[in-house]
């Protein structure tokens, strides 16, 4: 089953190169339980799997039901595992309730991706004996900027805040060393003063690797007397924090740094919307509610500026992409989905992070300390192969070279933006780059242009943030930082197509390899928490779909395979699929280099970013998939008569756009015209007689006439 440990023997190799095999043997079992639904069927008790990776249905004897009614969704524990002849036989160990009550969805996905959700009893005893406020003794050895207005600046339902900013002029000495422009301050609080190693928090924060967000519900990595509490960035309450002081040329360049523990106060606590609206205009009535901090915000807009500047410089890629944001109401169902606009003061923030971040990262590469590295690489040859293709097919005069920069794939990002297939070009283009992952060795990081980069501006929802902390302090003090050698204690990680085989955590001897052990760790539960949100929301529109079935809607070509397009609604911003089944009576051929569907007879083509009219035909909540149906329209019609034109070879100038029927009746004539043409080249009349044509001799009863010395007719039938 899913989840199995397997020795396994590779027996060949298919034509890809991939190898084949057969188990020898089941090592060990998936102890997990599993979570689905209690069905009742003909007399018999079993379970179907919400995880369909798992494939077959689990046996439920009379007596291990545990009182669960048909239709609850329940966890299952194996009894007896599957063989060659049997079903999995299991029992009921906890019912989560039923499908429809609210908050379900999330309990099925965070134990049907082995998402931990619950604190150990010695986490929660250490988090309960640590204090409400501050001590004397916590302040040893920190830089007070209590009096230095610091804010934070976080989205409208934010609850965590773990970094806070100040930004101020700064000028330094005179003639050709003069220096002009910012001194920018990113204070990020200190979690590794709470979280020792070794500790049970720092167990169950490793065990977690990271936050899990899904709708109106977090999953944190630690617990809310720290993530909420202590360890978050309050207005006007004292907090500890690892601040990184940078000061910033009027080029945008981050001219020096330096890293020290602080004690801070924040002055504010903004939402983006509300910067946002105080930098469009300072004389508002947000700007008056904030006067004293308004000039602050200005300055932290004014290195802004620069810093975006240095970027583009630097070639960073910098896509354009529309986020979305569901909205939930009491009962944890979709209301509506709406688009999340980035403004002048998302974008504010995250420079400022950035370049906190990347001095860390300069930090600890100059001091040659082992540590975890935010890497992200270009493409790999098959990746850039394959867009290279794709954009000399486009004809755009635009395309990559052998071994691509990130301001190559920049330029053709900025040049194709104004397009109508931009969209899908976009695309195209964050698909060959590799995803992003934490690792000891620093290759740099490609989309951001960055020669290092690592994470430490989130040690309250990231534990690579926190370990990096662990390693700057550790630096500060002229120490190294070891890692927890029960860190170790993970499973093997799979290997990913065009990487290495990751190292087994029990030979991970030197520090390194430890290093790495943990690294991958944590980008396995990174995408984890990935999929488990993922699935949590596509559930939510699964069923916010359900009421609109056989209703109408605009929308977008998202992505096309060989099986048919997705389709993003433009009203809605939920995706389902139209099957090519449902693209109409014609055979359409998938051109992989051109990303599009092309039917061989009218020549119609879909590609990413057309616009179509479909009705929601069906919608599969178990399988969290829509489908729906393709709605021919006026526009299609045009379609279709505009590629007969191009096929003929008319010109489309000078000819008024036929109406639907016009087209479709243009097409039948057609489809008669090359009959009719096909039948006169055979030199058989167009039409078949309605007589019966005379009988042939069949060709073996034709040889034995002939033998017999007997006149046969001639066979004209052809031997099957």
């Amino acid at each position: 089953m899913h989840g199995d440990r397997l020795r396994v023997r590779i027996t060949r190799y298919d034509k890809r190169g991939r190898p084949e095999g057969r188990v020898l043997e089941i090592l060990e079992r998936k102890k997990k339980p599993i979570i689905g639904r209690l069905l009742l069927e003909s007399g018999v008790w079993l379970v179907a799997p919400e995880d369909k990776r798992m494939g077959q249905d689990i046996l439920i004897p009379k007596n291990g039901t545990a009182n669960a009614t048909a239709g609850q969704v329940v966890a299952v524990e194996l009894i007896e595992p599957p063989s060659l002849y049997s079903q999995p036989v299991g029992r009921v160990v906890e019912v989560l309730g039923e499908i429809d009550d609210p908050g379900m969805e999330i309990e099925i996905a965070v134990r049907k991706y082995d998402v931990p959700h619950r604190f150990s009893a010695e986490t929660l005893a250490q988090a309960a004996k640590l204090p409400e406020k501050l001590r004397a003794v916590d302040l040893k050895g920190r830089i007070d900027l209590r009096d230095v207005p610091l804010v934070t600046i976080d989205g409208e339902d934010a609850r965590d805040f773990d970094d806070a900013v100040y930004c101020e002029p700064h000028k330094q000495g005179r003639g050709k060393t003069a220096f002009n422009g910012w001194r920018l301050l990113v204070a990020i609080a200190d979690v590794s003063h709470y979280v020792k190693p070794g500790d049970p928090l720092d167990a169950d924060a490793y065990e977690r690797a990271t936050s899990v967000y899904f709708p109106r519900r977090v999953i944190p990595m630690l617990p809310e007397k720290l993530s909420n509490g202590l360890c978050s960035l309050n207005p006007y309450e004292d907090r500890l924090s690892m601040v990184c002081d940078m000061l910033v040329s009027e080029t945008g360049e981050v001219q020096a740094y330096q890293f020290y523990p602080a004690v801070i106060c924040s002055h504010a606590r903004f939402t983006y919307n509300e910067v946002a609206a105080i930098l469009g205009n300072t004389h508002g009535p947000e700007a008056a509610k904030r006067r004293e901090l308004v000039p602050h915000l200005l300055h932290l807009h004014e290195v802004y500026r620069a810093l975006l500047a240095e970027r583009g410089r630097r070639g960073a890629i910098d896509f354009d992409t529309t986020e979305t944001q569901i909205v939930c109401d009491d009962n944890g169902r979709i209301e509506k989905i709406v688009p999340r606009t980035r403004n002048e003061a998302h974008r504010l923030i995250e420079e400022a992070m950035l370049a906190a971040n990347v001095c860390a990262a300069d930090f600890i590469a100059d001091a040659k300390h082992g540590s975890l590295f935010r890497v992200h690489e270009g493409p790999t040859p098959e990746k850039r192969v394959a867009l290279q293709a794709y954009l000399r097919a486009l004809g755009l005069g635009l395309s990559i070279s052998d071994n691509p920069k990130p301001q190559e794939f920049q330029a053709i990002a900025a040049a194709t933006k104004e397009r109508v297939d931009a969209t899908q070009i976009h695309a195209m283009l964050l698909r060959s780059m590799q995803q992003a992952v934490y690792t000891s060795a620093n290759a740099g990081h490609f989309g951001l242009s960055y020669e290092a980069y690592t994470h430490f501006t989130s040690p309250i929802r990231r534990y690579p943030d926190l370990l990096v902390h662990r390693v700057i302090k550790a630096l500060l003090s002229n120490k190294r930082y070891h890692l927890d050698a029960g860190k170790m204690a993970v499973p093997m990680p799979a290997k990913r197509p065009g990487r290495a085989q990751p190292i087994d955590p029990a030979k991970a001897s030197t520090e390194l390899e430890r290093w790495e052990v943990v690294g991958a760790h944590c980008s396995a539960n990174e995408r984890r928490a990935d999929e488990a949100s993922r699935d949590v929301e596509a559930w939510l529109k699964c069923r916010y779909m359900r009421e609109h079935l056989g209703e109408e809607f605009a929308g977008t070509v998202s992505a096309v395979t060989s099986f048919g397009l997705f389709v993003q609604l433009d009203a809605l911003f939920v995706e389902g699929l139209i099957h090519i089944t449902e693209l109409g009576g014609e055979y359409f051929k998938f051109d992989e280099v051109r990303q599009e569907l092309r039917g061989e007879r009218t020549g119609i083509r879909y590609a990413t970013g057309a616009k179509v009219q479909v009705q929601v035909s069906r919608v599969d909540l178990d399988a969290r998939k829509i489908d729906f149906r393709l709605v021919q329209d006026s526009e299609e019609a045009r379609l279709i008569a505009r590629a007969q034109r191009d096929k003929a070879g008319l010109p489309a100038a000078g000819r008024a756009a036929p109406t639907p029927v016009e087209a479709l009746e243009d097409l039948r004539r057609q489809d008669r015209e090359v009959k009719k043409s096909a039948g006169k080249k055979a030199g058989k009349p167009a039409r078949r007689s309605t007589k019966s044509a005379a009988p042939t001799a069949h060709p073996v009863k034709a040889a034995r006439q002939a033998a017999r010395g007997k006149a046969a007719p001639k066979a004209t039938g052809k031997k099957r």
